[in-house]
């Protein structure tokens, strides 16, 4: 298995905060459509932390990837000290 690019990198890291920015977008869409009852609050209440849980964990993940991201990059720009 090859070791993925730090473009690849980028791009996933890219692509998960924008998952993350999109699930926010669309939970405070769907809370505003509910009814303003106690049902309505409750539904909301529970639209926004399984929200919150899901875009935590996934920019956990992203975090995770600009660590290896960053490791890749010293990796590579370490010179080879020796000749062949």
């Amino acid at each position: 298995m090859q070791k993925p690019t730090t473009t690849q990198l980028r791009t996933a890291i890219e692509v998960l905060l924008s998952f993350a920015e999109r699930l926010d977008i669309e939970a405070a869409h769907s809370v505003m459509q509910l009814p303003q009852t106690n049902f309505g609050d409750d539904y909301a209440a529970r639209i926004e932390a399984r929200t919150s849980e899901e875009t935590v964990r996934i920019k956990s993940i992203a975090g995770q990837l600009k660590g290896w991201s960053k490791d890749l990059n010293q990796a590579t720009e370490q010179p080879c000290s020796y000749h062949v």
